[in-house]
């Protein structure tokens, strides 16, 4: 699969897109979803938590691991995905049209501190070596 160029990304592999009001979107990518599996949990970070970059923040549990999911920046939770309660497996099906929480940054030039798609297509290239 593809990286998507629209998106940025972090090095513990969250998917982030900024959106026309300011805030971001996050999930996990298809690089992500493929090493844990066939995914049967997702735990979300709480509507209105405040977030540190890098801060643990959510869970994902497949039939082989847990997981958790790091915030890309720092913000404060504006909306989560409650589809993912019943149906965490559709992260497997469509990783980059599944998003898990949506943020509002403190500080919306932090996103330009994030990896292109280029650049994190390098680092799972790197893993895999």
């Amino acid at each position: 699969m593809s990286t998507p160029t629209n998106l940025k990304y972090t090095a513990s592999h969250e998917w982030v897109r900024t959106e026309a009001d300011g805030t971001i979107t996050v999930g996990i990518t298809h690089h992500a979803q493929e090493l844990l599996g066939d995914l049967v949990f997702v735990e979300n970070p709480a509507l209105g938590r405040k977030l540190k970059a890098k801060e643990e923040c959510a869970v994902v549990e497949s039939v082989k691991a847990a997981a958790d999911v790091y915030a890309p920046v720092a913000g404060e939770v504006t909306a989560t995905n409650s589809d993912l309660e019943s149906t965490p497996e559709k992260i497997n099906t469509d990783p980059y049209g599944t998003w898990m929480f949506k943020l509002k940054p403190d500080h919306a030039t932090d996103i330009n501190g994030l990896m292109d798609a280029a650049a994190y297509q390098a680092q799972v290239d790197s893993e895999a070596h």
